[in-house]
């Protein structure tokens, strides 16, 4: 009765929080501590009205001015709509092709009705949804395309601000970064979890359970029958994978960057508070605007690093790092592989959730949810970084408090002593590769091991079972060709599952090498985003069966047992890389994307433009 009691006091104040973000406006107020838009029958004084970017489409007296008003108005619109008023563009992701996205109609009537309510004008937009469970071959191949889109869209539009409506794994990034590359105030509103998968009375783990059914029925340890009955109890309610994946950790990262609201990243997808939560995202985008409180303004260094320690402490997914980069580029801040190693060396794991332990988002959110973990991290995070919602990281999280130590665990006794990404350097990656130490075999996190080599995934759907295939537990296996440019887009292949000899024995983890990524929800020890790639010319190229390659995490060290020049003479004697794709936009993809270590971005688009005065269009 007493933890009930407890939580319901919580809730309760998490509500009192996200009104806290409508106090009435005061122009006069410093940025840290504003703190929302306000719902108010007299809306604020607004210095700017009439001089904003929206004004050069809606504020002229000429043929222009009439042709953008007019069109607008088929809808039903008042002329007052158009009196330079705040202008906001909701960019939303819905799409029945993308179903962890499919709930966000909802969610953009909700930040409309905050944008009313704050006196500005809301408008929807759509953009490319790159669905991680539907599009192949991977939709890390098109989240720079998506953020062309988004880039474009906003530039060419007439908005003066931005929300943007994110979910499923690459949506994050790609508004993110579409965005940045524009530098107009901005929010992101997560669209949140399903709720806790369940089979046969267990809590179930979407992708994470995907992967270990998998094996036990390689293993012989689950029917195929039952593995396809688990399909519905996966899969619950609306909204994004529960575990500690891609999309949780990158609705984290928007949270504990700065341009999310406080409480963002955990509220199930199904809980009224999500709706809360995007009303007053609508309500806080207007003072954004009125304010002035750019991209850049909000997001620093700061904010990036309080980022990359945060993504520790939850055990978060080794994409962010790709991410995190690519964003970081668009805006020019200074973050590179050096950052993740520097800064998440120390940084215990603090949450036990899928796949690094064993609850679930809903679970964490009930716990106290992101908030609680930054309490734990004062000794580690930048207290004074601004957010979203005006205040700085440390005002919004130093009074919240845990509610269930087991799925939250305190800094001084931490669920795993390291959470954060290790960086691994060494002759087999000098531009660097990544492991998840947290996901990974403690036994394995120093080995040598004999090379079993796959030249594509083709090879290796094709031998990986094949009793005649000279392989055991203690050899290393290496996938090539699956890096940005090889597969193309770098796909989720890089956990590649165990031969069915070794599961029978009982084994559930090996040392697996690549250029690919691995989705969030996997796990075990697997070194990823090995750069440069294969495609490139790295020296993964080269790798034959046979050799002998030392991981050794805690030195951060990956060798491969091989002389300089025998390497040299292996380069001498390869083919090179030949793509497939000739056209369209892949072509154009591998011709310009950047290797991992850099975030995979299309070199053109690093940096931004901003949002300069476009020519008319008639």
């Amino acid at each position: 009765m007493c933890a009930m009691f407890k939580y319901s006091i919580h809730c309760y104040c998490m509500y009192v929080r996200l009104q806290a973000q409508s106090e009435p406006h005061n122009e006069n107020k410093p940025l840290n501590s504003l703190s929302g838009g306000n719902m108010s029958d007299q809306q604020p004084k607004d210095p700017n009205k009439g001089n904003r970017r929206s004004s050069d489409w809606y504020g002229k007296a000429d043929k222009d001015g009439f042709g953008h008003r007019s069109w607008m108005k088929n809808r039903g619109l008042p002329a007052d709509q158009f009196d330079g008023r705040p202008v906001v563009g909701i960019c939303n992701t819905w799409s029945e092709f993308n179903p962890c996205n499919a709930h966000f109609r909802d969610i953009a009537e909700r930040v409309k009705r905050g944008v009313y309510e704050a006196g500005g004008v809301p408008m929807e937009f759509p953009v490319f949804s790159n669905s991680e469970s539907q599009l192949r071959p991977t939709a890390m191949l098109y989240r720079n395309l998506a953020s062309m889109d988004v880039e474009e869209s906003i530039r060419g539009l007439p908005m003066d601000g931005v929300v943007l409506l994110v979910g499923c794994d690459k949506t994050t990034p790609a508004l993110m970064m579409g965005a940045a590359s524009c530098d107009l105030p901005t929010i992101v509103v997560s669209g949140g979890p399903m709720l806790n998968g369940r089979y046969k009375g267990q809590l179930m783990g979407s992708g994470t359970h995907t992967w270990k059914f998998s094996e036990m029925v390689k293993a012989g340890e689950m029917t195929l029958e039952e593995f396809m009955s688990a399909e519905q109890d996966n899969s619950r309610s609306a909204g994004h994978c529960m575990t500690m994946g891609t999309a949780s950790t990158m609705a984290s990262f928007a949270e504990s960057i700065g341009i999310a609201l406080h409480t963002n990243a955990a509220i199930p997808a199904v809980d009224s508070r999500r709706y809360v939560l995007a009303q007053m995202a609508g309500r806080r985008i207007v003072e954004m605007v009125r304010q002035d409180i750019k991209m850049s303004t909000l997001l620093k260094k700061e904010n990036f690093e309080n980022a990359i320690m945060v993504n520790g402490a939850i055990g978060g997914s080794t994409n962010a790092v790709v991410h995190m980069l690519a964003i970081a580029g668009r805006m020019g801040i200074d973050i590179t592989l050096d950052d993740w190693d520097r800064l998440g060396q120390d940084v215990p794991c603090l949450v036990n959730l899928m796949p690094s332990g064993e609850y679930l988002m809903e679970d964490f959110f009930y716990a106290g949810g992101l908030p609680a973990v930054i309490r734990q991290l004062e000794d580690w995070i930048h207290k004074d970084a601004i957010t979203a919602n005006g205040n700085t990281i440390w005002d919004n999280c130093k009074d919240a408090e845990c509610y269930n130590k087991d799925v939250i665990f305190s800094a001084k006794s931490p669920f795993k002593p390291n959470g954060g990404i290790a960086v691994l350097r060494g002759n087999l990656a000098p531009g660097g590769a990544i492991i998840k130490p947290s996901a990974a075999s403690p036994e394995l996190m120093v080995h040598k091991g004999r090379a079993v080599v796959f030249e594509s995934i083709e090879d290796y759907h094709e031998r990986i079972d094949d009793p005649a295939l000279d392989i055991d537990e203690t050899c290393i296996m290496v996938l090539k060709y699956c890096g940005p440019k090889g597969y193309p887009g770098m796909a989720e292949v890089g956990n590649m599952g165990l031969p069915s000899k070794v599961l029978k024995k009982g084994i559930t983890d090996m040392v697996r090498i690549s250029d690919a990524r691995m989705s969030g929800t996997a796990y075990g020890t697997v070194v990823l985003h090995t750069a440069p790639e294969a495609a490139a010319g790295g020296p993964l190229a080269f790798v034959q069966n046979g050799d002998i390659i030392e991981l050794d995490v805690p030195n951060r060290k990956l060798h491969l047992d091989v002389t300089d020049q025998e390497l040299q003479r292996r380069k001498a004697g390869w083919n090179g890389f030949v793509s497939p794709y000739d056209r369209g936009y892949t072509k154009i993809y591998v011709d310009h994307v950047n290797q991992a270590n850099q975030g995979a971005d299309l070199d053109f688009l690093v940096g931004k433009s901003g949002t300069p005065k476009l020519r008319e269009s008639h």
